[in-house]
């Protein structure tokens, strides 16, 4: 560009200053335009970097409905982003098709670091789930960081035969055939559970899918389901009040609410552990380094903090340490849920 000005300004000059003139003329003009011009270009787009995140607000998008578990955990982490920034950060809720159609939307934004996504597992499924997939979860996105992890229980209706674990894995391999598995929909993570719960006692089991998890949860309360996976903060009371039957707690973690439900590894099947929902943060593929980084730092800071931490934990969820709030630790676990969970559902296509 700057060389460009230098060139239209000599030509305007050249027919009406003398040649010999216009020579000297031509050298003195050029290094003054140089020495001038080029250094402004430079600190303009340096600036444009270092002003971040100063030049609008940031949205936040949350690919599932509003008042859902991963909703709220991308609101604890805008408020943090708000008061860290010192700008304004809104959550916005795309959802629709297991939260491909908000993510499609960032993955076509613009990568200028004021569009973000906070997504979970269904990243590392949409790939096995969604034949016409309008994005790549791995080179659409550029990772920032992994935030938090949510435990999912695997629970049955108060009068179900078997009372622990144990009991379960026995009952079901004698009587699989019997057993309704309720769900909230193909790509769900109560999908995701039964597949993988299906994977780990070597049976089949008849999947009923639902069009959300409280329709499926009122048939569970009135016994016309067996067996149910979901996230625990719908169901403590019901389990406290004695109309739900807790039988394993999946993602490596003992519930804080309620203790006495083993873990997956505990019962002896670590597998089911991986069922956690996992929640990373994505910015549109080409977003500058220096932004990510900025993003990434401003993750690790939000994972650290006792009032952040405290929140999540209050949605018996859990952030993760802040050593992996980086992209390489959330592009190292997306590539291997993708590889964890695509034989799986495509074995039960």
């Amino acid at each position: 560009m700057t060389i460009a000005i230098v060139l239209v300004f000599c030509k305007q000059i050249k027919k009406e200053v003398p040649k010999l003139i216009m020579n000297k003329l031509v050298v003195r003009i050029s290094l003054w335009l140089l020495i001038t011009l080029i250094p402004i270009g430079i600190s303009t787009n340096a600036h444009s970097d270092e002003a971040y995140p100063k030049a609008k607000q940031i949205t936040i998008v949350s690919p599932f409905a509003a008042g859902a578990g991963s909703d709220l955990l991308t609101r604890v982490l805008a408020e943090f982003y708000r008061k860290y920034f010192n700008q304004t950060v809104v959550v916005q809720n795309i959802g629709g098709a297991g939260g491909t159609v908000g993510s499609s939307v960032v993955a076509r934004a613009a990568p200028d670091g004021y569009t973000l996504l906070l997504s979970h597992i269904g990243m590392a499924t949409a790939p096995a789930l969604y034949k016409d997939l309008s994005f790549d979860p791995i080179k659409s996105f550029e990772p920032i960081g992994l935030y938090a992890s949510s435990p999912y229980m695997l629970l049955s209706h108060k009068n179900f035969e078997a009372t622990n674990f144990t009991e379960l894995v026995s009952y079901v391999k004698k009587n699989a055939e019997k057993i309704n598995f309720g769900t909230a929909g193909v790509g769900s993570g109560g999908h995701l559970c039964a597949l993988l719960f299906e994977k780990a006692i070597g049976v089949k089991l008849t999947q009923v899918q639902y069009k959300g998890a409280s329709l499926a949860l009122q048939d569970l309360l009135a016994g016309r389901l067996d067996l149910m996976c979901d996230s625990p903060p719908p169901l403590i009371g019901f389990i406290k009040a004695g109309t739900l039957k807790p039988l394993l707690v999946l993602g490596g973690r003992r519930l804080s609410l309620i203790p006495s439900i083993p873990t997956a590894t505990e019962a002896g099947h670590k597998t089911l552990d991986s069922m956690s929902i996992w929640y990373g943060l994505y910015a549109p593929i080409g977003t500058p380094k220096s932004i990510i980084d900025k993003l990434s730092v401003a993750l690790q800071a939000a994972n650290r903090d006792p009032n952040v931490i405290a929140q999540v934990e209050k949605l018996e969820s859990v952030v993760f340490d802040s050593k992996l709030a980086n992209p390489d630790s959330l592009r190292d676990q997306l590539a291997s849920q993708i590889q964890l969970w695509t034989p799986i559902i495509k074995g039960e296509k």
